[in-house]
């Protein structure tokens, strides 16, 4: 009997080949960028010509006008002494006009004022020594004092202050000075007084190259050598109204105004 028990025939065992490893790649070189093409060079644009400068107009430094120069200290009727800083040429409403600059130190105050107008607002050169020692001589007269209303004789005072005439300035310092035995200003008398003493205090001190309290110094000396007034003049003065002394010091000029317009 054949044997039955044969040997399992042996699995035929297939070796599977290894995989072979691939060699690893080596990176392929990277292609060299193409560069960008160069622009093409833009043609320059041709340069605008430059435009024509505006033509300029030269102003003229002008010194003198009117018998009046640049520095020259003169007299202001509303306003008293003032220096001439500079004439220029100003352009107000499509017109051009000349002006005195003219600055008031005391005041804080530069005035504008046309050269063609000077005449007409009283503007004056100071005074000689001759004038000035005239005015000194009217304040040692006796005062005259009118018998009438406080107000109207305020008016009158106030006029003359204004007059820019410094033997007229001088007057009413005279009629309106007080010593310590006379009797006491009412505040528009004061008011009034101290604008005069002002007004004619600077001129002199700028005439005689002197300063201003040097200057009142002179005008009290002066004052105290002018005769006592009567009792007449004293009683006159005293008519005037409570009222109306408050109401006549509003007409002191104190507003500073372009006189150019």
């Amino acid at each position: 009997m054949p044997n039955k028990t044969a040997k399992p025939a042996a699995k035929a065992t297939v070796s599977k080949p290894a995989a072979a490893k691939a060699p690893a790649a080596k990176p392929a070189p990277k292609a060299p960028v193409a560069a960008a093409p160069a622009k093409a060079p833009v043609a320059a644009k041709p340069a605008a010509k430059p435009a024509a400068a505006p033509k300029v107009e030269e102003k003229k430094v002008v010194t003198q006008r009117q018998g009046f120069k640049a520095n020259e200290f003169v007299v202001y009727p509303a306003h008293g002494v003032g220096q001439i800083l500079a004439i220029e040429e100003q352009e107000i409403a499509g017109a051009k006009l000349e002006l005195f600059v003219i600055n008031f130190i005391k005041d804080k105050m530069t005035l504008r004022v046309p050269t063609a107008k000077v005449a007409n607002v009283g503007m004056r050169k100071l005074s000689e020594p001759a004038l000035v020692k005239k005015a000194l001589e009217t304040l040692k007269g006796r005062a005259r004092v009118k018998r009438t209303m406080w107000s109207r004789r305020a008016q009158e005072y106030e006029a003359k202050i204004n007059s820019g005439d410094i033997v007229a300035i001088a007057e009413v310092v005279r009629d309106l000075y007080r010593s310590e035995s006379q009797p006491e200003q009412s505040y528009s008398e004061r008011q009034l007084y101290e604008a005069a003493l002002d007004r004619l205090s600077r001129e002199i001190a700028v005439v005689q190259h002197s300063t201003e309290t040097e200057a009142v110094k002179e005008i009290e000396a002066q004052l105290a050598k002018s005769p006592r007034r009567n009792a007449k003049a004293e009683a006159a003065e005293g008519e005037a109204d409570a009222e109306g002394d408050a109401d006549d010091t509003d007409g002191d000029d104190t507003t500073v105004a372009d006189e150019a317009a």
